[in-house]
Protein backbone atom coordinates (compact mmCIF):
# COMPACT_ATOMS: atom_id res chain seq x y z
CA UNK A 1 0.00 0.00 0.00
CA UNK A 2 1.91 3.51 -1.16
CA UNK A 3 1.91 6.69 0.69
CA UNK A 4 0.98 10.09 -0.33
CA UNK A 5 -0.05 13.03 0.12
CA UNK A 6 -3.28 14.78 -0.59
CA UNK A 7 -5.19 17.88 0.46
CA UNK A 8 -8.52 18.06 1.20
CA UNK A 9 -10.71 20.87 2.08
CA UNK A 10 -13.07 20.26 4.98
CA UNK A 11 -15.98 22.70 6.13
CA UNK A 12 -16.12 22.72 10.50
CA UNK A 13 -17.75 24.53 13.28
CA UNK A 14 -16.06 24.85 16.44
CA UNK A 15 -16.58 27.07 19.80
CA UNK A 16 -13.64 29.09 20.17
CA UNK A 17 -12.94 31.33 23.83
CA UNK A 18 -11.88 34.34 22.70
CA UNK A 19 -10.11 36.59 25.25
CA UNK A 20 -13.44 38.17 25.12
CA UNK A 21 -15.37 35.45 26.31
CA UNK A 22 -12.97 34.61 29.03
CA UNK A 23 -13.27 38.35 30.20
CA UNK A 24 -17.20 38.07 29.97
CA UNK A 25 -17.09 34.71 32.09
CA UNK A 26 -14.72 35.73 34.61
CA UNK A 27 -16.97 38.74 35.14
CA UNK A 28 -20.05 36.56 36.14
CA UNK A 29 -18.07 35.16 39.14
CA UNK A 30 -16.13 37.72 40.24
CA UNK A 31 -18.09 39.50 43.71
CA UNK A 32 -18.55 42.98 43.87
CA UNK A 33 -15.66 43.94 45.97
CA UNK A 34 -13.81 41.79 43.17
CA UNK A 35 -15.36 44.20 40.13
CA UNK A 36 -14.83 47.02 41.71
CA UNK A 37 -11.10 46.64 41.63
CA UNK A 38 -11.39 45.23 38.47
CA UNK A 39 -12.74 47.61 37.10
CA UNK A 40 -10.37 50.41 38.55
CA UNK A 41 -7.78 48.49 36.62
CA UNK A 42 -9.40 48.54 33.72
CA UNK A 43 -9.80 52.23 33.88
CA UNK A 44 -5.99 52.91 34.47
CA UNK A 45 -4.50 50.72 31.76
CA UNK A 46 -7.29 51.39 28.58
CA UNK A 47 -6.82 55.04 27.74
CA UNK A 48 -10.26 55.26 25.78
CA UNK A 49 -12.24 54.28 29.41
CA UNK A 50 -13.31 57.08 31.75
CA UNK A 51 -15.66 56.98 34.29
CA UNK A 52 -19.00 59.22 33.36
CA UNK A 53 -18.94 61.98 35.84
CA UNK A 54 -22.36 62.42 38.02
CA UNK A 55 -24.72 65.47 37.24
CA UNK A 56 -24.11 67.90 40.30
CA UNK A 57 -27.40 68.47 42.43
CA UNK A 58 -28.29 71.28 44.81
CA UNK A 59 -30.74 72.29 46.95
CA UNK A 60 -31.02 75.58 45.70
CA UNK A 61 -34.08 75.90 43.49
CA UNK A 62 -32.02 79.17 41.90
CA UNK A 63 -29.42 77.01 40.80
CA UNK A 64 -31.81 74.32 39.24
CA UNK A 65 -33.54 76.79 37.24
CA UNK A 66 -29.90 78.35 36.23
CA UNK A 67 -30.76 82.05 37.65
CA UNK A 68 -28.07 82.06 39.78
CA UNK A 69 -25.38 84.70 38.38
CA UNK A 70 -21.58 84.91 38.28
CA UNK A 71 -22.14 86.89 41.48
CA UNK A 72 -23.79 85.71 44.07
CA UNK A 73 -21.14 82.40 43.50
CA UNK A 74 -18.56 84.86 43.87
CA UNK A 75 -20.04 86.16 47.10
CA UNK A 76 -20.50 82.61 48.48
CA UNK A 77 -17.20 81.72 47.90
CA UNK A 78 -15.61 84.76 49.19
CA UNK A 79 -17.83 85.31 51.97
CA UNK A 80 -16.02 85.41 55.64
CA UNK A 81 -18.57 83.75 57.60
CA UNK A 82 -16.30 83.50 60.60
CA UNK A 83 -16.55 87.09 60.86
CA UNK A 84 -19.74 87.31 60.25
CA UNK A 85 -21.50 84.74 62.46
CA UNK A 86 -18.68 86.02 64.72
CA UNK A 87 -18.69 84.50 68.72
CA UNK A 88 -22.20 81.91 67.20
CA UNK A 89 -19.23 80.61 64.97
CA UNK A 90 -19.25 76.43 65.32
CA UNK A 91 -15.24 76.46 65.21
CA UNK A 92 -12.97 79.55 66.26
CA UNK A 93 -9.97 81.05 64.56
CA UNK A 94 -7.76 79.51 67.20
CA UNK A 95 -9.54 75.93 66.96
CA UNK A 96 -9.25 76.31 62.85
CA UNK A 97 -5.55 77.02 63.93
CA UNK A 98 -4.49 74.53 66.35
CA UNK A 99 -6.04 72.08 63.53
CA UNK A 100 -4.41 73.22 60.65
CA UNK A 101 -0.44 72.74 62.85
CA UNK A 102 -1.67 69.69 64.18
CA UNK A 103 0.98 66.50 63.06
CA UNK A 104 -1.55 64.68 62.20
CA UNK A 105 -2.45 66.64 59.30
CA UNK A 106 0.19 65.68 57.19
CA UNK A 107 0.70 61.94 57.97
CA UNK A 108 -0.14 59.34 55.51
CA UNK A 109 -3.51 57.48 55.78
CA UNK A 110 -1.60 54.20 56.02
CA UNK A 111 0.59 55.70 59.34
CA UNK A 112 -3.02 56.60 61.36
CA UNK A 113 -3.52 52.48 60.41
CA UNK A 114 -3.44 49.57 63.47
CA UNK A 115 -3.50 46.23 63.50
CA UNK A 116 -4.63 43.61 66.07
CA UNK A 117 -1.58 42.17 68.03
CA UNK A 118 -0.79 38.61 67.21
CA UNK A 119 -0.24 35.39 69.02
CA UNK A 120 4.25 35.68 67.97
CA UNK A 121 4.44 39.27 67.83
CA UNK A 122 2.96 39.43 71.87
CA UNK A 123 5.30 36.08 73.20
CA UNK A 124 8.38 37.93 71.13
CA UNK A 125 7.97 41.07 72.52
CA UNK A 126 7.68 39.34 76.25
CA UNK A 127 11.31 37.83 75.22
CA UNK A 128 12.87 41.37 74.42
CA UNK A 129 12.04 42.26 77.89
CA UNK A 130 13.24 38.87 79.54
CA UNK A 131 16.97 38.14 80.38
CA UNK A 132 17.60 35.65 77.28
CA UNK A 133 20.53 34.97 75.65
CA UNK A 134 21.29 34.60 72.00
CA UNK A 135 20.92 30.97 71.75
CA UNK A 136 18.03 31.33 74.19
CA UNK A 137 16.32 33.80 71.86
CA UNK A 138 16.90 31.67 68.97
CA UNK A 139 15.48 28.51 70.72
CA UNK A 140 12.32 30.42 71.86
CA UNK A 141 11.79 31.88 68.10
CA UNK A 142 11.24 28.50 67.12
CA UNK A 143 9.23 27.55 69.74
CA UNK A 144 6.78 30.69 68.65
CA UNK A 145 7.12 29.98 65.00
CA UNK A 146 5.97 26.35 65.53
CA UNK A 147 2.28 26.96 67.36
CA UNK A 148 -0.82 26.51 66.43
CA UNK A 149 -3.81 28.91 66.43
CA UNK A 150 -4.99 27.84 69.83
CA UNK A 151 -1.38 27.91 71.01
CA UNK A 152 -0.58 24.29 71.41
CA UNK A 153 3.12 23.87 70.42
CA UNK A 154 2.97 21.79 67.08
CA UNK A 155 6.64 20.56 66.58
CA UNK A 156 8.63 17.86 68.95
CA UNK A 157 11.60 18.80 71.43
CA UNK A 158 14.12 16.81 69.68
CA UNK A 159 13.13 19.05 66.40
CA UNK A 160 13.96 21.99 67.97
CA UNK A 161 17.51 20.86 69.50
CA UNK A 162 17.92 19.40 65.77
CA UNK A 163 17.16 22.99 64.05
CA UNK A 164 18.69 25.21 66.90
CA UNK A 165 21.48 22.95 67.44
CA UNK A 166 20.78 23.07 71.14
CA UNK A 167 20.90 20.84 73.79
CA UNK A 168 17.15 19.27 75.25
CA UNK A 169 18.04 20.79 78.73
CA UNK A 170 18.48 24.42 76.75
CA UNK A 171 15.06 23.84 75.08
CA UNK A 172 13.39 22.44 77.94
CA UNK A 173 14.07 25.42 80.38
CA UNK A 174 13.37 27.81 77.55
CA UNK A 175 9.83 26.13 76.76
CA UNK A 176 9.47 26.42 80.62
CA UNK A 177 10.10 29.52 80.60
CA UNK A 178 7.75 30.41 77.85
CA UNK A 179 5.10 28.31 79.23
CA UNK A 180 4.73 31.19 81.99
CA UNK A 181 4.69 34.08 79.77
CA UNK A 182 1.21 35.88 79.25
CA UNK A 183 -1.31 34.07 78.18
CA UNK A 184 -0.12 31.35 81.02
CA UNK A 185 -0.17 27.88 79.50
CA UNK A 186 0.95 28.77 75.82
CA UNK A 187 3.07 26.49 74.16
CA UNK A 188 1.84 23.65 75.89
CA UNK A 189 1.56 20.43 74.38
CA UNK A 190 -1.48 18.63 75.85
CA UNK A 191 -4.20 20.09 77.13
CA UNK A 192 -3.85 18.60 80.72
CA UNK A 193 -0.37 20.37 80.87
CA UNK A 194 -1.60 23.61 79.74
CA UNK A 195 -4.18 23.51 82.61
CA UNK A 196 -1.94 22.32 85.36
CA UNK A 197 0.68 25.05 84.53
CA UNK A 198 -1.98 27.87 84.95
CA UNK A 199 -2.80 25.87 88.27
CA UNK A 200 1.03 26.46 89.32
CA UNK A 201 0.96 29.92 88.19
CA UNK A 202 -2.45 30.41 90.39
CA UNK A 203 -0.82 28.30 93.11
CA UNK A 204 -3.71 25.83 93.25
CA UNK A 205 -1.43 23.03 92.73
CA UNK A 206 -1.32 22.18 96.45
CA UNK A 207 -4.85 20.38 95.90
CA UNK A 208 -4.28 16.72 94.82
CA UNK A 209 -8.21 16.20 93.83
CA UNK A 210 -8.33 19.33 91.63
CA UNK A 211 -4.23 17.96 89.92
CA UNK A 212 -6.03 14.74 89.70
CA UNK A 213 -9.00 16.03 87.87
CA UNK A 214 -6.70 17.83 85.01
CA UNK A 215 -4.19 15.80 84.38
CA UNK A 216 -6.28 12.06 84.82
CA UNK A 217 -9.99 12.62 84.04
CA UNK A 218 -10.21 15.43 81.80
CA UNK A 219 -12.29 12.52 79.13
CA UNK A 220 -14.49 11.92 82.22
CA UNK A 221 -15.24 15.40 82.85
CA UNK A 222 -16.01 15.87 78.81
CA UNK A 223 -18.82 13.23 78.92
CA UNK A 224 -20.33 14.09 82.42
CA UNK A 225 -19.58 10.73 84.11
CA UNK A 226 -19.92 12.90 87.50
CA UNK A 227 -20.98 10.35 89.62
CA UNK A 228 -17.98 7.67 89.07
CA UNK A 229 -15.87 10.95 90.19
CA UNK A 230 -17.61 11.64 92.97
CA UNK A 231 -16.99 8.02 94.54
CA UNK A 232 -13.71 7.61 93.77
CA UNK A 233 -12.38 10.74 95.67
CA UNK A 234 -15.32 10.73 98.05
CA UNK A 235 -16.71 13.80 97.25
CA UNK A 236 -20.48 15.21 97.15
CA UNK A 237 -21.89 16.32 94.22
CA UNK A 238 -21.89 20.08 95.82
CA UNK A 239 -18.31 19.73 96.49
CA UNK A 240 -17.44 18.02 92.42
CA UNK A 241 -19.26 21.30 90.99
CA UNK A 242 -16.77 23.25 92.92
CA UNK A 243 -13.87 21.49 91.23
CA UNK A 244 -15.13 22.02 87.90
CA UNK A 245 -16.68 25.91 88.67
CA UNK A 246 -12.86 26.33 89.60
CA UNK A 247 -11.77 24.29 86.17
CA UNK A 248 -14.14 26.84 84.04
CA UNK A 249 -11.63 29.40 85.06
CA UNK A 250 -9.13 28.15 83.38
CA UNK A 251 -7.98 28.97 79.11
CA UNK A 252 -7.75 25.39 78.05
CA UNK A 253 -7.24 27.75 74.44
CA UNK A 254 -4.65 30.04 75.73
CA UNK A 255 -4.07 31.64 71.87
CA UNK A 256 -7.37 31.39 70.81
CA UNK A 257 -7.96 35.13 71.26
CA UNK A 258 -5.06 35.97 69.66
CA UNK A 259 -6.25 34.10 66.32
CA UNK A 260 -9.45 35.79 65.36
CA UNK A 261 -8.22 37.45 62.14
CA UNK A 262 -9.57 40.36 60.39
CA UNK A 263 -13.34 40.76 60.08
CA UNK A 264 -14.80 39.32 56.84
CA UNK A 265 -17.20 42.39 55.57
CA UNK A 266 -20.06 41.63 52.91
CA UNK A 267 -21.11 43.34 50.35
CA UNK A 268 -24.57 43.25 49.27
CA UNK A 269 -25.13 42.78 44.83
CA UNK A 270 -28.84 43.61 45.22
CA UNK A 271 -31.69 43.92 47.93
CA UNK A 272 -34.58 42.99 48.10
CA UNK A 273 -37.82 45.01 49.60
CA UNK A 274 -40.95 44.48 50.34
CA UNK A 275 -43.42 47.24 48.84
CA UNK A 276 -47.24 47.04 48.89
CA UNK A 277 -47.39 42.73 49.03
CA UNK A 278 -44.62 42.84 46.51
CA UNK A 279 -40.74 42.37 46.23
CA UNK A 280 -38.84 44.63 44.86
CA UNK A 281 -35.48 43.72 43.90
CA UNK A 282 -32.67 46.72 43.56
CA UNK A 283 -29.00 46.26 42.53
CA UNK A 284 -26.41 47.68 44.24
CA UNK A 285 -24.10 49.71 41.95
CA UNK A 286 -22.94 51.83 45.02
CA UNK A 287 -19.55 52.58 44.09
CA UNK A 288 -19.17 50.90 40.35
CA UNK A 289 -18.18 53.34 37.97
CA UNK A 290 -20.00 54.25 34.77
CA UNK A 291 -17.92 53.73 31.98
CA UNK A 292 -18.25 55.38 28.90
CA UNK A 293 -15.64 56.03 26.18
CA UNK A 294 -13.17 58.70 25.92
CA UNK A 295 -14.85 61.35 23.42
CA UNK A 296 -10.89 62.85 22.73
CA UNK A 297 -9.84 59.70 21.22
CA UNK A 298 -12.63 58.45 19.99
CA UNK A 299 -12.46 61.38 17.87
CA UNK A 300 -9.02 61.30 16.73
CA UNK A 301 -8.58 57.48 16.28
CA UNK A 302 -10.24 58.58 12.43
CA UNK A 303 -7.14 60.87 11.53
CA UNK A 304 -4.38 58.37 13.17
CA UNK A 305 -3.00 56.03 11.43
CA UNK A 306 -0.30 52.88 11.29
CA UNK A 307 0.29 51.18 14.71
CA UNK A 308 -1.40 53.84 16.91
CA UNK A 309 -4.51 53.38 14.70
CA UNK A 310 -4.13 49.56 15.97
CA UNK A 311 -3.50 50.08 18.88
CA UNK A 312 -6.49 52.28 19.68
CA UNK A 313 -8.75 49.74 17.88
CA UNK A 314 -8.08 47.36 20.03
CA UNK A 315 -8.45 49.58 23.39
CA UNK A 316 -11.73 50.65 22.02
CA UNK A 317 -12.94 46.86 21.51
CA UNK A 318 -11.86 46.37 24.53
CA UNK A 319 -13.73 49.03 26.30
CA UNK A 320 -17.02 47.86 24.05
CA UNK A 321 -16.89 44.38 25.67
CA UNK A 322 -15.60 45.31 28.78
CA UNK A 323 -19.21 47.57 29.07
CA UNK A 324 -21.41 45.18 27.03
CA UNK A 325 -19.82 42.39 29.92
CA UNK A 326 -20.49 44.15 32.63
CA UNK A 327 -24.40 45.15 31.50
CA UNK A 328 -24.74 41.75 30.50
CA UNK A 329 -23.72 40.34 34.24
CA UNK A 330 -25.46 43.18 36.00
CA UNK A 331 -28.61 41.61 33.72
CA UNK A 332 -28.33 38.19 34.68
CA UNK A 333 -27.80 38.52 37.85
CA UNK A 334 -31.47 40.36 38.12
CA UNK A 335 -32.74 37.80 36.56
CA UNK A 336 -31.61 34.93 38.54
CA UNK A 337 -32.66 36.92 41.68
CA UNK A 338 -36.07 37.25 40.30
CA UNK A 339 -36.31 33.83 39.85
CA UNK A 340 -35.14 33.03 43.04
CA UNK A 341 -37.34 35.42 44.90
CA UNK A 342 -40.67 33.89 43.19
CA UNK A 343 -39.41 30.17 43.54
CA UNK A 344 -38.57 31.09 47.46
CA UNK A 345 -41.53 33.51 48.14
CA UNK A 346 -42.49 31.60 51.17
CA UNK A 347 -39.34 32.69 52.73
CA UNK A 348 -38.89 35.98 52.11
CA UNK A 349 -42.56 36.71 53.28
CA UNK A 350 -41.88 33.88 56.59
CA UNK A 351 -37.92 33.53 57.10
CA UNK A 352 -35.88 30.27 56.38
CA UNK A 353 -39.03 27.82 57.80
CA UNK A 354 -40.82 28.72 54.78
CA UNK A 355 -37.33 28.29 52.57
CA UNK A 356 -38.51 24.84 49.20
CA UNK A 357 -36.08 22.96 47.46
CA UNK A 358 -34.43 24.31 44.76
CA UNK A 359 -31.32 22.98 42.48
CA UNK A 360 -29.68 25.35 39.62
CA UNK A 361 -31.89 23.73 36.92
CA UNK A 362 -35.15 24.95 37.76
CA UNK A 363 -33.61 28.40 37.68
CA UNK A 364 -31.91 27.88 34.36
CA UNK A 365 -34.88 26.52 32.90
CA UNK A 366 -37.10 29.34 34.20
CA UNK A 367 -34.69 32.11 32.93
CA UNK A 368 -33.77 29.83 29.46
CA UNK A 369 -30.13 29.99 30.59
CA UNK A 370 -27.43 27.45 30.86
CA UNK A 371 -27.01 25.87 34.00
CA UNK A 372 -23.21 26.64 34.60
CA UNK A 373 -23.88 30.70 34.08
CA UNK A 374 -26.50 30.50 37.00
CA UNK A 375 -23.91 28.41 39.12
CA UNK A 376 -21.32 31.48 38.37
CA UNK A 377 -23.45 34.41 39.02
CA UNK A 378 -24.36 32.66 42.60
CA UNK A 379 -20.61 32.35 43.25
CA UNK A 380 -19.70 34.88 45.95
CA UNK A 381 -22.90 36.66 45.31
CA UNK A 382 -25.12 37.95 48.75
CA UNK A 383 -28.54 39.52 48.33
CA UNK A 384 -29.84 41.59 51.57
CA UNK A 385 -33.28 39.98 52.68
CA UNK A 386 -36.07 41.00 55.04
CA UNK A 387 -34.45 38.65 57.45
CA UNK A 388 -30.69 38.99 56.91
CA UNK A 389 -28.17 39.11 54.39
CA UNK A 390 -27.31 35.57 52.39
CA UNK A 391 -25.11 34.07 49.74
CA UNK A 392 -27.29 33.32 46.60
CA UNK A 393 -26.00 29.65 47.27
CA UNK A 394 -27.70 29.21 50.32
CA UNK A 395 -31.14 29.25 48.22
CA UNK A 396 -30.63 25.99 46.73
CA UNK A 397 -31.26 23.24 48.98
CA UNK A 398 -32.15 19.92 48.58
CA UNK A 399 -35.74 17.45 49.54
CA UNK A 400 -37.07 16.03 52.33
CA UNK A 401 -40.44 14.40 51.48
CA UNK A 402 -43.56 14.87 53.85
CA UNK A 403 -46.25 12.18 54.06
CA UNK A 404 -48.66 14.45 51.77
CA UNK A 405 -46.31 13.74 48.57
CA UNK A 406 -44.51 17.46 48.96
CA UNK A 407 -40.97 18.33 49.93
CA UNK A 408 -39.57 20.58 52.33
CA UNK A 409 -35.90 22.23 52.20
CA UNK A 410 -33.58 20.71 54.34
CA UNK A 411 -32.51 24.23 55.21
CA UNK A 412 -35.62 24.86 57.04
CA UNK A 413 -35.86 21.31 58.96
CA UNK A 414 -32.26 22.75 60.16
CA UNK A 415 -33.40 25.73 61.03
CA UNK A 416 -36.45 23.71 62.60
CA UNK A 417 -33.46 21.39 64.41
CA UNK A 418 -31.73 24.01 65.71
CA UNK A 419 -34.84 25.99 67.31
CA UNK A 420 -35.73 22.72 68.90
CA UNK A 421 -32.67 22.31 70.69
CA UNK A 422 -32.63 25.49 71.47
CA UNK A 423 -36.18 25.76 73.43
CA UNK A 424 -34.97 22.05 75.13
CA UNK A 425 -34.13 21.33 78.40
CA UNK A 426 -30.51 21.13 79.29
CA UNK A 427 -30.94 18.74 82.03
CA UNK A 428 -32.58 16.19 79.88
CA UNK A 429 -31.79 17.10 75.71
CA UNK A 430 -33.81 15.81 72.90
CA UNK A 431 -32.17 12.56 71.66
CA UNK A 432 -31.56 12.64 67.78
CA UNK A 433 -34.26 9.59 67.82
CA UNK A 434 -36.87 12.04 69.59
CA UNK A 435 -35.97 15.17 67.09
CA UNK A 436 -37.01 12.91 64.29
CA UNK A 437 -40.53 12.38 65.49
CA UNK A 438 -40.83 15.63 66.79
CA UNK A 439 -40.31 16.89 63.12
CA UNK A 440 -42.21 14.30 61.68
CA UNK A 441 -45.63 15.72 64.01
CA UNK A 442 -44.62 19.22 63.47
CA UNK A 443 -43.61 19.09 59.62
CA UNK A 444 -44.90 15.60 58.97
CA UNK A 445 -41.34 14.85 56.73
CA UNK A 446 -39.84 11.26 56.57
CA UNK A 447 -36.56 11.90 58.35
CA UNK A 448 -34.27 9.08 60.23
CA UNK A 449 -31.92 9.75 63.02
CA UNK A 450 -28.95 9.14 61.39
CA UNK A 451 -30.19 12.51 58.93
CA UNK A 452 -30.70 14.49 61.84
CA UNK A 453 -27.71 13.98 63.37
CA UNK A 454 -25.92 14.74 60.31
CA UNK A 455 -27.67 18.00 60.41
CA UNK A 456 -27.04 18.01 63.50
CA UNK A 457 -23.37 17.69 62.81
CA UNK A 458 -23.01 20.10 59.87
CA UNK A 459 -24.35 23.01 62.70
CA UNK A 460 -21.69 22.43 65.02
CA UNK A 461 -23.87 21.09 67.63
CA UNK A 462 -22.98 18.35 69.83
CA UNK A 463 -24.68 15.19 70.64
CA UNK A 464 -27.52 14.70 73.88
CA UNK A 465 -25.17 13.10 75.98
CA UNK A 466 -22.31 16.16 75.86
CA UNK A 467 -25.17 19.17 75.67
CA UNK A 468 -26.26 17.32 79.08
CA UNK A 469 -26.13 19.68 81.97
CA UNK A 470 -26.11 17.42 85.72
CA UNK A 471 -26.03 21.07 87.65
Amino acid sequence: MGLELRQQLKLSQQLVMTPQLQQAIKLLQLSRLELLDTVQQELLENPILEEAEALERTDNPDAESGTATAEDAAISREADWDNYLGEFSSTSKQAGTRESESLEEGMSFEARMTKATTLEGHLAWQMCLSNFTDKEVAIGECIIGNLSNGGFLRIELDEICETCYAEFEDVERVLSRIQRFDPVGVAARTPQECLLIQLEVLRLDDDPILVSLVRDHLEDLEKNRYKPLARKFKLSMEDLKSYLDLMQTLDPLPGASFSGGDSFYVSPDAYVYEYDGDFVIVLNEDGLPKLQMNSFYVETLASTKGEDKEYFQEKMRSAQWLMKSLYQRQRTLYKVLDSIVRFQRGFFQSGVSKLKPLILKEVAEDIEMHESTVSRITTSKYVSTPHGIYELKFFFNSALGLDDGSQVGSESVKALIKKLISEENSKKPLSDEKIAEMLKDELEVNIARRTVAKYRTAMGIRSSSKRKQVF
